[in-house]
């Protein structure tokens, strides 16, 4: 039974090099990958590299629910809105279920898109019925059947296949002053009656007194207009309570109120059922009049659905006086826009002008452009960092592994003497494998490395020592037990093997629970802890234990030097165990196991 044994260990023992040059061609693949993929530094996060971190949490709150083709949908608006802002590095990526996060790197207009990825940007076109300056200024006398000699508000453009300055109007609508409250409350009641049918051939003809057909005067009436009626009149846009409330939960087909910032000053808006939704808007985009006086405005490209109903709305508008010529366009009820109508649209296209500058242009037309999320979100966290700061945490996370790495190698030096060459080349390999595979994920998966990262891979270097203290140890062991150093590494190998397996497997599992129920930076420090939990069994197998193999044959740890860290005197070794022969017939006594 000794033959066999004795041949396995023998051909385990004569092929250390296979596993050494395995290793070596993996390491100079992955660097060769990494150097042609031109990306020769890991991916840095936002706490690093410096820029804004956004995490938001979805709401089932609309109708829809929180699944991954929703999650996906909005991620994929949420990236497009980012990008139409000229941000090419921006990251928006689902964690978990029901969150997303969105990192915008320094050097962006981090407000504005925080604004763009929040906003659920549900869009509607509707009719304007009354509208009013907001406000301990503003006049008490809404005027649903203005005079023709009103002018729209400031701030208001004109849709319009050619825009031209005479469309455009700087003055505030005219108001009375001396209006009581019942004038105020016939004004709102008359709007109603006039605009509360959601279909354009509804909307009133035109004239200082609109008058709307039977049905919708009928459907506007009772309880309901009462009620918009008394929220219209008591609405103070001024105030960020009422701005919030303003048109809750209103549904598309019916009239509700709303609140515009036009200028420098708020207007309350009285508005008709849906037109047109936004959804219909094919294309939108912000582009400067270089020909008139218009300034910056938006250019829209409806669909074939959205092109007749724009139309039909449109005619209709154009018929009316101010400020019921005017359409809002309102975006997660608050109105951005609401300009008037001089003349019917029609092919299909728009444009919104008025005192739009550039900023506001481009990001009303990506609203427009890439619709509506499906779900709404709750803003869970901000996180900005300079550009110095981040470069400041990057300094004390690496200090931080410095100082770890050399008390860890001081402590190998002292304890293990020249057994610290093979730990200290084996985490030399552990961490070139780590750099570049961290590298090439930053490009392949969108990994990048951030401050809890780098203290994963810091924690990394406690668990790699650990593993080759375990082999260490138990080759220590064997040669206490009176054996050799060659046969002493292979012995103890099966005993290492099985107790560094079990600890990597607990290092690992709980990095993947850390992971999966974690959101946002902590699982940067989950990943890196798994990462190079995996890569340090894999250090261990195909290099540590064949580079003792081959030491094992040198004289200066197989004879014990002083210095060698396996010196049996230093040990407490007992007396070398040496093969015997068996003496031939009864004679022969029970052999030692550990002999045989």
């Amino acid at each position: 039974m000794a033959a066999p044994t004795k041949g396995r260990s023998a051909s385990a023992q004569s092929k250390p090099g296979r596993s050494l040059a395995l290793i070596l061609i993996a390491i100079v693949a992955l660097t060769g990958g990494m150097f042609v993929s031109g990306h020769t530094t890991p991916r840095l996060g936002i706490d690093l590299a410096g820029g804004t971190s956004i995490t938001l949490k979805a709401k089932a709150d609309q109708g829809s629910a929180i699944n991954k083709a929703n999650m996906d949908t909005a991620v994929d608006i949420m990236n497009r809105r980012v990008n139409g802002l000229g941000v090419s590095e921006a990251e928006v990526q689902t964690q978990g279920t029901d969150n997303i996060i969105v990192n915008i790197p320094r050097g962006t207009n981090s407000k504005e898109a925080q604004q763009q990825v929040g906003t659920t940007a549900k869009l509607y076109f509707r009719p304007v019925l009354a509208s009013e300056p907001s406000g301990a200024a503003a006049s008490p006398s809404p005027s649903g059947s203005p005079t023709s000699g009103s002018s729209p508000k400031p701030g208001a453009g004109s849709p319009s296949p050619s825009a031209s300055s005479s469309q455009k109007a700087s003055s505030p609508g005219s108001a009375s002053p001396t209006a009581s409250a019942t004038t105020q409350g016939r004004a709102v009641t008359d709007a109603l009656k006039a605009g509360s049918s959601p279909s354009p051939s509804a909307t009133p003809t035109g004239g200082s007194s609109p008058q709307a057909t039977p049905s919708a005067s009928a459907s506007a009436g009772g309880k309901d207009t009462s009620k918009l009626q008394a929220a219209y009149t008591a609405l103070d846009c001024t105030k960020p309570d009422d701005r919030a409330k303003a048109g809750n939960n209103a549904k598309p087909g019916d009239p509700t109120i709303a609140c515009g910032k036009i200028g420098k000053g708020y207007y309350k808006y009285l508005l008709g059922p849906a037109a047109v939704d936004g959804t219909e808007v094919k294309k939108a985009q912000a582009v400067f009049d270089t020909q008139g006086a218009s300034g910056w405005q938006v250019q829209m490209t409806f669909d074939s659905t959205g092109a007749k109903k724009f139309a039909d709305i449109t005619g209709e508008l154009a018929k009316n006086q101010p400020p019921q010529n005017e359409f809002g366009i309102v975006l997660d009820g608050e109105v951005v826009s609401s300009p008037y109508v001089s003349l019917a649209i029609t092919g299909g296209q728009a444009e919104i002008s008025g005192s739009f500058t550039q900023q506001d242009a481009q990001s009303l037309a990506n609203m427009l452009s890439y619709g509506a999320l499906p779900l709404s979100f709750q803003e869970q966290s901000v996180t900005t960092v300079t550009a110095a700061l981040g470069g400041e945490q990057l300094h004390a996370g690496l200090l931080a592994g410095a100082i770890g790495l050399a008390l860890v190698v001081i402590y190998l030096v002292v304890y293990y003497r020249g057994l610290s060459l093979v730990a200290m080349a084996s985490l030399v390999v552990s961490a070139i494998l780590t750099y570049v595979i961290m590298s090439l994920l930053g490009p392949a998966i969108g990994f990048a490395l951030n401050l809890p990262a780098v203290c994963g891979a810091i924690v990394a270097i406690g668990i790699t020592a650990d593993s080759f203290i375990v082999y260490f140890e138990r080759i220590r062991d064997e040669i206490r037990e009176g054996r050799s150093l060659r046969p002493a590494v292979e012995r103890a190998w099966p005993r290492a093997r099985r107790t560094v397996l079990v600890s990597d497997f607990v290092s690992f599992l709980a990095a993947a629970v850390l992971f999966i129920v974690t959101v946002g930076k902590v699982q940067g420090f989950a990943f890196t802890l798994g990462l190079t939990t995996v890569l340090d069994v894999v250090v261990v197998f195909l290099f540590t234990k064949p580079l003792m193999t081959l030491l094992a044959r040198r004289k200066f740890f197989a004879n014990g030097h002083k210095w060698s860290g396996l010196d049996p005197k230093s040990l407490g070794g007992k007396p070398p165990l040496r093969r015997t022969r068996r003496p031939a017939g009864p004679a022969a006594g029970p052999v030692d196991p550990k002999e045989a």
